[in-house]
């Protein structure tokens, strides 16, 4: 490879996912896994429950268990008079049925007697020896749930496809549901590219630098549901290049490439893409910034990623392409990241044509969240480091002015 090589015509993401669709199915393969480790795994498949939750009737609130017929027309100046009949402990079940007239000490979550269709809230009550005075009325059904009002016995609990989050463990736990099937994780290779570049554990010579985006992207694989597998740093050689990627292809789902992927006439990336087998190379630049000598390219139907060397560059083009292709792969639904909204601190210009993404970090002030750019080049750390997170500049917008409110997406 000779000389500089022009880009194609770059591409908008959205034209450039589109591209891939065709290779962007679930990978094959599940597992069981315990509770304790599903956090953040892809259900393999719907989940139901097996039992209604709650499994009894029970208490919302801490007062009294009644009859609710037996409170209408309770009022501050004419209370209802009920016959105190006892306390239900937390954790006891009361066999004998509420009477006509009767109520029953209960506490928040705890069991209803049989014949309970209603809770009395304690302050809208008064004790007088046996007696108890109810000066608010409730309605059937009133500061109580019914055995499955939460989860129905055999409904569906949680839908397949679905990223398990703190909450769906416990709803699992609630229901004895211990052990969950998952979608296999994707693996994803990572190949850093540069004679200048050292692994982390060396001290670099003058010239040389140390492996920062294997690291970096090893960290959204997993936070996209990847398992990455580093496959070392390949010099600026077409034929090691090659081989590494021969021998780390078979063994992945996904492969990224750092660094070679611009005009240099050291970067090879291309080449060894396309001598993998048609398609080739789908994708040879795309309209965003940072992040505009990004490849993607097929091989078979295996995607790979040609990102730029520069880890602020880099981390771009794994949010705006990489990883919706991941979370496909892991049969997750593509989700835009957290975001947060902010009031832009100063006019932030920029080319029509090109999607950019400017690094900022939030401010609290009085008035709510404001997001100041963070200045620097693509390629400093400090920019990356000392950002929350991005704004978006529209690929049609020439920029947006100050004051202007902003979605941050969050790092």
């Amino acid at each position: 490879m000779s000389g500089f090589q022009e880009f194609y015509e770059l591409l908008p993401r959205e034209k450039a996912l589109a591209l891939l669709e065709p290779y962007l199915r679930p990978v094959d393969g599940a597992e069981e896994v315990p509770l304790e480790a599903a956090l953040g795994r892809v259900l393999a498949a719907e989940v139901a429950a097996p039992e209604p939750l709650p499994a009894f009737a029970r208490s919302t609130v801490d007062g009294y268990a009644v009859r609710a017929r037996d409170t209408f027309g309770a009022s501050e100046g004419q209370p209802a008079l009920l016959t105190l009949a006892g306390q239900v402990n937390m954790g006891e079940v009361v066999e004998r049925s509420l009477g006509a007239g009767e109520a029953v000490q209960v506490f928040t979550g705890g069991a209803l007697p049989p014949g309970a269709d209603a809770v009395v809230m304690f302050e809208h009550t008064g004790e007088g020896g046996s007696l108890l005075e109810v000066f608010h009325p409730v309605a059937p059904g009133e500061n109580a749930v019914r055995p499955g009002e939460d989860f129905a016995a055999g409904n569906a609990l949680l839908p397949g496809g679905r990223r398990l989050r703190p909450a769906d463990l416990g709803a699992l736990a609630a229901l004895g549901l211990t052990r969950v099937t998952v979608r296999r994780r994707p693996r994803v290779g990572i190949l850093s590219t540069g004679d200048e570049v050292v692994p982390a554990t060396e001290r670099p010579r003058p010239g040389q630098v140390r492996d920062v985006n294997s690291h970096v992207l090893a960290g959204f694989v997993r936070e996209a549901g990847g398992e990455p597998e580093l496959g070392g740093i390949v010099p600026d050689d077409r034929e090691a290049l090659a081989g590494r990627v021969a021998a780390l292809l078979p063994r992945v789902d996904l492969l990224l490439l750092s660094g070679g992927s611009s005009t240099g006439a050291r970067d090879h990336t291309l080449a060894v893409i396309n001598s993998l087998g048609p398609p080739g190379v789908v994708v040879h630049g795309l309209a965003l910034k940072p992040g505009k000598p990004t490849v993607i390219g097929v091989a078979g139907r295996k995607l790979i990623f040609g990102l730029p060397g520069h880890p602020a560059a880099a981390a771009v083009a794994f949010r705006a392409v990489v990883r919706p292709a991941l979370l496909a792969l892991g049969g997750a639904p593509s989700q835009a990241g957290l975001q947060v909204s902010a009031r832009l601190a100063v006019n932030l210009p920029s080319a029509s044509g090109r999607e950019e993404f400017v690094r900022v970090r939030l401010v609290s002030r009085p008035d709510g969240w404001w997001a100041e750019p963070v200045e620097g080049p693509s390629g400093f750390l400090s920019t990356f480091v000392r950002s929350d997170g991005f704004v978006v500049i529209p690929l049609e917008a020439t920029g947006l002015e100050a004051g202007a409110e902003v979605a941050v997406e969050l790092d």
